[in-house]
């Protein structure tokens, strides 16, 4: 046997302790870099865990404020139907009063039919009482046609108020147009009786039926005729008394579209605040007048129809809405 010099055993105990060094060095490195995956993943777990409760905070926050957003619409519609309701009131007055003149007429027309019938058959007259036939059948006719006038004034109202189911159905706009324009009038009048104002209408009758949610377009047409005749009644006060307000409402036929003007000669809207017009909460009536929701809903709820609706105005000379609706 070679005998080991003591070069070889310093190349050897050099050699084994560069390996223990590695292999140390090694072992070090994989617990320094375990340490850093684990602080990592530590560190990711509790992103996470922000993240998911963020989450779930902006959750209830969006839950929050969709139930905030459907109450203040609510409250839009409550207080739409406010005014409509003194509208209805005065409208159906005129179709209850022909019902009941038209109702007691044919009681008395029934009481000289019975004494005619009565009388032996040589003195009864079969003309006279044909001719009382006649009439007792027409007056049934116009209480039916107002009996059912006022029927329609209440499912207007029922309508309104009711929460929207989205339906669509063919609707006169040229009818609903009229309904709605001498509904707001007749509100703002029972309110302040001073209110007086010009109210002008214009229907394309080539209009047909078009496929609409009456409801919603019935709530559009409210807010803007009711905002019309208030712009006329805030110019009166400060013209005076040789200022005739009026309020045109129109329709017209564009072969594949329909067009709804609603024109005020009012106070008009200053250029600075046009493009602030249809956003939420935004309001140029005082404090308690006005929620500042009308036209922000009116301008969601004419494009959720497939619509546009428009604004032209000018300062002092009056406002004209245009809703251009898919016929």
């Amino acid at each position: 046997m070679n005998n080991i010099n003591s070069s070889d055993v310093i190349v050897f105990v050099c050699a084994g302790l560069l390996i223990i060094l590695l292999l140390f060095g090694f072992i070090l490195f994989f617990i320094i870099s375990y340490r850093h995956k684990q602080k990592d993943f530590n560190l990711l777990q509790t992103q996470k865990q922000k993240i998911d409760e963020q989450k779930v905070a902006l959750e209830t926050t969006l839950k929050e404020l969709k139930e905030t957003q459907d109450q203040l619409i609510q409250n839009e519609k409550m207080a739409s139907l406010g005014e409509l309701t003194a509208g209805i009131a005065h409208e159906i007055q005129n179709p209850l009063n022909f019902v009941n003149n038209f109702s007691d007429i044919n009681i008395e027309l029934a009481d000289e039919l019975a004494l005619a019938i009565q009388k032996p058959i040589n003195e009864r007259n079969v003309q006279d009482e044909e001719s009382i036939i006649n009439i007792f059948k027409e007056n049934e006719d116009k209480i039916n046609h107002h009996g059912k006038r006022a029927a329609a004034i209440v499912k207007s109202m029922l309508q309104h108020s009711r929460n929207n189911t989205g339906t669509k159905e063919p609707t006169s706009i040229n009818a609903l147009c009229d309904e709605y324009s001498r509904l707001s009038y007749h509100g703002l009048r029972a309110k302040d009786k001073t209110f007086n104002a010009t109210l002008e209408t214009s229907f394309d009758p080539s209009i047909g039926l078009i496929n609409i949610n009456a409801q919603d377009i019935g709530r559009v047409l409210l807010n803007l005729l009711t905002n019309a005749f208030y712009a006329t009644n805030e110019k009166k006060k400060t013209v005076g008394e040789n200022y005739l307000p009026t309020v045109k409402i129109s329709t017209k036929n564009l072969e594949n579209k329909i067009e709804i003007r609603v024109e005020d000669n009012g106070t008009g809207i200053p250029e600075t605040i046009k493009n602030k017009i249809f956003q939420p909460f935004f309001t140029t009536k005082p404090t308690g007048q006005g929620t500042g929701l009308g036209l922000s809903l009116s301008f969601d709820l004419i494009k959720a129809q497939g619509g546009q609706l428009h604004l032209q105005s000018k300062e002092g000379m009056g406002t004209t809405f245009i809703i251009i609706l898919p016929s």
